[in-house]
C-alpha cells in the first residue's frame, strides 16, 4: 500500500488533490500535512476526513527536523509538493516569508526523501507543482513551453524558480526520481478570497468596489482547479522521471473581459440589472513588476499523457459563481480581521 505525502493539502489546490487522491485511491494512504496559515482551511476537506485511507499531520516545512521525524515514523513512498506561499502581493510586502517556505521547504522535504529513500528509488516519486510565473512574462504573441527560459520578476516567482531549480539539481546529482508541472492560474471553489475570483464574487456580493490594477489589461490563462487536480493525478501515475510537464487552460482573458464577465453572471444569479455589478468597478495603484502576459502551452502534456481540459471557461466561472454563492459559511470562516486589514493596505486608490 503506497503512503503518499501530499504537502499543502489544505489549501485551494492541495484540497483537490486529496479529495481526489483519497476518493480514487482506496488502496493509497495519503498523508495531508499542512501548516495552516491564513489560506489553509480544513473545512475544505470535511468531505474526506473520516475516510480511512486519509490522515491529516499538522506541520511546517520550514521545520527541517520534524520533517526528518515524519519520514521516519511513516515511511512515505511519494511525495506531491504543492505547499507554498503564492500571493505575489504579499511576497513583495514579505519576501523572506516566501523564501523561507518555497526554497527551504522544498529543500527540507528533498533531504528527508533522499535520506529515507537510501538510493532504492524504485516506485519512488518526488513531485514537485510549480507555477507559469517561473516563466516571466510574454509579449503579444507566444506561448510558455517547458523549455522556456526562466525569467522571475516578483520575490514569489522568484522563489518557485528557485525551488525549481533545486529539484532538478537532486534529480541530476543524487539520481531522485522527481517530476515538475507548472500550471497557469487556477480557479473553482475553496479559493481563500484574496485571489481575483473569489474576491470579485465577494465584493460583488456585498456590493463592495472592485479593485482593478492598472487599466486591467494583464493577460492570463486560467484554469478550472479540478482539471488541475486531474492533471496532476495523470503525471504522478503517469509522467516519465526527470520531466517537466506545462498545465494551461488554453484560455487566455484580460483581467478586465474576466471582471466583466464576472459582473455579468453575478447580476443574472443574484437577479440584479445587467450592468449594475460593472458600476463597482474601481481602478487602483499597479502592482509593482506587474507581468503584462502569461499563456500556456500544455501540448506536451496532451501529447505524451492524454490530459485535456474538461470544462469551457464560462461554464467553469458559473459553477464558481454557484459554488461561493452556496457557501457563505465558508466565506466568513475563513475572512478573519487580519485578512480585511491586509486587504485594506494593499488596495491603495489611485
Amino acid at each position: 500500500m503506497k503512503k503518499i505525502l501530499i504537502t499543502g493539502g489544505a489549501g485551494f489546490i492541495g484540497s483537490h488533490v486529496v479529495r481526489l487522491f483519497v476518493n480514487n485511491y482506496p488502496q493509497y494512504e495519503i498523508y495531508n500535512l499542512d501548516k495552516l496559515t491564513y489560506a489553509g482551511n480544513l473545512f475544505n476537506l470535511t468531505d474526506i476526513e473520516n475516510k480511512p485511507n486519509y490522515h491529516f499531520i499538522k506541520a511546517d516545512i520550514v521545520d527541517g527536523e520534524h520533517i526528518m521525524q515524519l519520514f521516519e515514523q511513516h515511511r512515505f513512498d511519494d511525495v506531491i509538493h504543492l505547499a507554498a506561499e503564492s500571493h505575489v502581493d504579499r511576497s513583495i510586502a514579505n519576501p523572506m516569508e516566501f523564501i523561507m517556505a518555497n526554497i527551504v521547504g522544498t529543500v527540507n522535504l528533498l533531504n528527508a526523501a533522499k535520506f529515507y529513500w537510501k538510493d532504492d528509488f524504485e516506485n519512488k516519486r518526488f513531485y514537485h507543482i510549480s507555477t507559469d510565473e517561473v516563466y516571466g512574462s510574454l509579449g503579444d504573441t507566444g506561448f510558455f513551453t517547458e523549455d522556456t527560459p526562466y525569467d522571475p520578476h516578483s520575490p514569489y516567482s522568484a522563489s518557485k524558480a528557485s525551488s525549481d531549480h533545486l529539484v532538478r539539481a537532486y534529480h541530476d546529482t543524487y539520481n531522485l526520481p522527481i517530476v515538475i508541472s507548472n500550471c497557469s492560474n487556477n480557479y473553482g471553489p475553496n479559493q481563500f478570497p484574496e485571489k481575483l475570483v473569489p474576491l470579485f464574487i465577494n465584493n460583488i456580493r456585498s456590493n463592495k468596489p472592485l479593485p482593478v490594477y492598472g487599466k486591467g489589461e494583464n493577460v492570463r490563462d486560467w484554469l478550472y482547479v479540478i482539471d488541475h487536480a486531474r492533471a496532476i493525478d495523470v503525471i504522478f501515475h503517469k509522467g516519465k522521471d526527470g520531466e517537466t510537464y506545462n498545465i494551461g487552460g488554453h484560455n487566455e482573458w484580460t483581467n478586465i473581459d474576466l471582471i466583466k464577465l464576472l459582473c455579468q453572471v453575478m447580476d443574472e444569479k443574484l437577479g440584479r440589472e445587467t450592468g449594475t455589478s460593472e458600476k463597482l468597478i474601481t481602478y487602483v495603484k499597479d502592482r509593482a513588476g506587474h507581468d503584462l502576459r502569461y499563456a500556456i502551452d500544455s501540448a506536451k502534456l496532451q501529447r505524451e499523457l492524454g490530459w485535456v481540459p474538461s470544462l469551457q471557461f464560462e461554464e467553469g466561472i458559473r459553477l464558481t459563481v454557484d459554488w461561493y454563492l452556496n457557501n457563505q459559511e465558508w466565506l466568513e470562516e475563513v475572512t478573519s480581521g487580519n485578512y480585511l486589514k491586509y486587504y485594506e493596505e494593499q488596495y491603495v486608490k489611485r
